[in-house]
């Protein structure tokens, strides 16, 4: 199955299909069974790299745009 990444309007990254997810330490995080996870792109999650919904709370405001190709 491919890997869907949808950017959000000033959220998160959704990440959609099997994918694996590492913390900076390099250990694994458990997403096993989950067909979506939303990766934090505000900087104020408590649960990084997954969204905690901190960017509503905050008001982040995406600057940049996926660029096309």
């Amino acid at each position: 199955m491919s890997v869907k990444i949808t950017a959000r309007p000033n959220g998160p990254l959704l990440v959609e299909g099997e994918c694996e997810v590492y913390d900076p330490t390099g250990a694994r995080i458990d997403t096993a069974g989950q067909p979506r996870i939303a990766l934090c792109r505000c900087g104020g999650s408590s649960t990084k790299p997954m969204c905690d919904g901190t960017h509503n709370k905050i008001g982040f405001q995406a600057s940049e745009a996926a660029k096309k190709k």
